[in-house]
């Protein structure tokens, strides 16, 4: 096949871009139309959707509108941005659909009655000194009940009464006919919040590691403790953004990987590494991060980085890292971040590699935005991209998880209200409806360590990346929530670029998958379905780990395995479980079997390219990770 010759444009850089002049002079001049007007929708606008109130005023609404998405933003600053309408409704149908099934109600009192049974079978047997199993086992996110303390008596009997009615409610929340699955789904997540809020291991008193540590310390970890809470009520009252430890620098401790940046504009600045290697493959790869969290997950500690061991493997790397925008960014669009990130960065890449074909690879929201460009270039014959690896990234959304619990049309036009009076998604909530999905761990368990075990918060390369956190652009998250992840237009086949539908079955280049068995953003199953929605070869890598640590699997990483699998072509669909079953795990990590994968669509090593083309108004701005990273 003859390879589509495009030319190479290359959008204008802001004003003082190379020159490290003052901040608001380099964001002068974007490469978008003033307040995305003129920028083609890459689905169909929000009804009424405008960044403020001011610019309502300005698109001829209804003058009382602005009153009712006012109080709207109001209740939603007060809620953490959970719609309070999605949880009566939720209740409301539960309650009327089990009102009227006595059948489950004579169920759920037989099930009452045998927890209360084996409660007081293994209350006697402690109480005489017998051997006998815990009838309630914790879930297996669940580190609370860790400490050989919780099989002492009376904190057994206190740990087993919790937990036989966790059972319950989790037996009192199954589907019932009639009853909306996603409410059921929705009511045992509450049922878990509200429950997890009385939980013994949550009470000095009924807490056997917390008496522990104050006989030990004499009390001083309550002291301890208490200085933690006030410290952080403070920093939330006051909306404050930890700053990252100086033990921990970025550009010094992470994100160190030596590099340049060779292009920014208002949206991205793009990352060029230095190599290693004498020489390295003509195809270099691009790194496409989600705009979610900041870049250097994937360039974290040197012997975390997966972006300096590719750049060892031979490869000439790229990596966008996205601006964090603020309430001056809300117009910003998923069309921008594909035409102004991703082909931006192409652009880029083909005038300083010429000629030479890509390695694109999408992490989390930046693999579906790559899904969704990729799609694009085959529906318009533009071959530019040798393959496609997508990690922990859904193109299909109707089993994306826990985090459906969060979204319906109620939920998402009450963020939109939020957003519309900020203009963005701030931190707080995106990382608290992440934290809630395993509050066990999360939230609960880190609360007992830090407030009444006195432990600090001892960071690490991945805790500090996590605290890291970024906002998410009003339109953009809009467009995201209604038309990608509500809608599932990509999949239902009414997703349109520049005013056409695009259809993932016409990517024609290979594409490489990575599932994370105990993701709960992108679970396995979902991020698998790629394999539902292509005809075009495919590998399917399933690793051990979650969301993030999956994805960061160094070869000398210990107690590591992974599942592979490979399908032509043209091949017949295997549902997941079934590809489960045929593939077996293998030990250690699976960047190898991708580096491998590269090498059998690269050409042979060739002298790495220059850093930037100066020539082609391409010069070295900074040095890597660059400007955008370090901004809060």
């Amino acid at each position: 096949m003859t390879r589509k010759k495009r030319p190479v444009t290359l959008s204008p850089m802001p004003a003082g871009a190379g020159s490290g002049g003052a901040k608001d002079a380099s964001h002068e001049k974007g490469t978008r139309e003033a307040a995305g007007d003129q920028v083609p929708a890459l689905i169909a606008p929000i009804p009424g959707f405008e960044p403020s109130p001011k610019a309502s005023a300005k698109a001829g609404l209804h003058p009382h509108a602005a009153l009712d998405r006012a109080l709207q933003a109001s209740m939603a600053q007060m809620t953490g941005g959970l719609s309070s309408h999605a949880m009566l409704d939720a209740w409301t149908d539960w309650m009327m659909r089990l009102a009227r099934a006595p059948g489950r109600q004579m169920e759920l009192a037989e099930q009452a009655r045998t927890n209360a049974l084996e409660l007081a079978q293994y209350a006697m047997a402690k109480a005489l000194g017998l051997p006998q199993d815990k009838p309630f086992a914790p879930g297996p996110y669940d580190p609370r009940w860790s400490h050989p303390g919780w099989d002492r008596a009376p904190f057994a009997l206190w740990q087993q009464g919790f937990l036989a009615v966790q059972d319950w409610w989790r037996a009192a929340t199954a589907p019932l006919p009639g009853l909306q699955r996603p409410n059921a789904r929705r009511i045992g997540f509450m049922m878990r919040q509200l429950l997890d809020t009385v939980s013994p291991s949550n009470f000095p008193p009924s807490n056997p590691e917390i008496l522990a540590q104050i006989a030990a310390t004499g009390g001083r970890n309550l002291i301890e403790g208490a200085a933690h809470a006030i410290d952080d009520a403070r920093h939330i009252l006051a909306r404050e953004h930890r700053p990252v430890p100086e033990a921990f620098a970025i550009g010094k401790v992470l994100a160190c990987t030596p590099g340049t940046v060779v292009y920014r504009n208002d949206l991205m600045e793009l990352i060029q590494y230095s190599p290693t290697t004498a020489s390295v493959r003509p195809e270099p790869v691009l790194i496409v991060p989600a705009w979610i969290m900041k870049y250097y997950i994937l360039d974290l500690s040197p012997e975390n980085s997966l972006i300096r061991w590719l750049v060892d493997q031979g490869y000439t790397v790229f990596c966008i890292s996205w601006r964090n925008p603020t309430e001056a960014e809300a117009h910003w669009s998923l069309e921008d971040y594909r035409k102004d990130g991703i082909l931006q960065a192409l652009a880029v890449i083909n005038a300083i590699v010429p000629g030479a074909r890509v390695h694109a690879n999408g992490y989390c929201l930046g693999g579906t935005l790559l899904a969704i460009a990729a799609a694009t270039m085959a529906r318009d014959g533009d071959d530019r991209l040798a393959s496609v690896t997508l990690m922990a990234a859904q193109v299909d959304f109707a089993e994306a998880g826990e985090l459906l619990l969060f979204l319906d049309d109620s939920q998402v036009s009450f963020l939109e209200d939020m957003m519309w009076a900020r203009g963005f998604l701030d931190r707080p909530q995106i990382s608290g409806a992440f934290a809630a999905i395993r509050s066990e761990d999360l939230i609960w368990s880190r609360a007992t360590r830090r407030y009444f075990l006195g432990e600090a918060d001892l960071p690490t390369d991945m805790t500090v990346w996590v605290n890291d956190t970024t906002r998410m652009p009003a339109r953009m998250h809009s467009q995201y929530l209604r038309g990608v992840f509500l809608e599932n237009r990509i999949t239902a086949g009414r997703f349109a670029v520049e005013g056409r539908v695009i259809a993932l079955k016409d990517i024609a280049a290979p594409i490489f998958v990575v599932a994370t068995e105990t993701d709960h953003i992108a679970p396995w199953r979902s991020v698998y379905k790629t394999a539902l929605f292509t005809d075009c070869d495919l590998t399917v890598v399933l690793t051990k780990g979650g969301h993030n640590g999956g994805i960061l699997s160094p070869p000398d990483h210990p107690d590591r395995h992974y599942r592979i699998g490979h399908r032509p072509a043209g091949a017949h669909y295997i549902d997941p479980d079934a590809w489960l079953a045929r593939h077996p795990p293998q030990p250690g990590s699976w960047w190898p079997e991708w580096r491998t994968w590269l090498d059998g669509l690269s050409g042979m090593p060739d002298a790495p390219p220059g850093s930037g083309a100066p020539g082609k108004m391409l010069p070295i701005l900074d040095t890597a990770p660059g400007r955008y990273v370090l901004e809060p």
